[in-house]
């Protein structure tokens, strides 16, 4: 360029405006609320499980951790692989084998024991700690 020369027109190329994006419209994009409905509670303790049906379920979008949907494949030339596919799909009804079914009362009742059970080991297991320097900040709870 030189000295005498007029500046370039235009500038330099601008982006379109949908390119600017703040963190808060990403998560208006993605925050919807879920209806789940015909639900069902699946209670584990020990060795045994309840199926505890709990109707309709309203989970609000800033619950929402991951949102996917399930596609079938069906191909004629793989049908070993696609069946192996299918299986693993419905694997959330599948219950594994040291499992049996029980009532949803004797489910919470077992279940609360095996609260209890872990209280006292986390307390003991504190109190030893503690004897060595250590300090144990929420023993036994769940953070998340």
């Amino acid at each position: 360029m030189e000295e005498h020369d007029p500046p370039p027109q235009g500038g330099p190329p601008q982006l379109p405006p949908q390119m600017f994006t703040t963190a808060a419209q990403l998560l208006d994009l993605t925050d919807t609320n879920l209806v789940l409905t015909e639900s069902v509670e699946r209670i584990f303790a020990r060795d045994v499980y309840a199926d505890i049906p709990r109707g309709i379920f309203l989970v609000r979008g800033e619950n929402v951790l991951l949102l996917g949907e399930v596609v079938w494949v069906f191909d004629s030339l793989q049908l070993t692989v696609s069946a192996k596919i299918w299986q693993d799909l419905d694997k959330d009804d599948y219950v594994p084998e040291p499992y049996r079914e029980v009532s949803d009362n004797e489910a919470h009742e077992m279940q609360k024991q095996e609260k209890e059970d872990r209280k006292a080991t986390d307390k003991s297991r504190a109190k030893k700690l503690h004897k060595l320097g250590f300090e144990v900040e929420h023993a036994g709870e769940n953070l998340f």
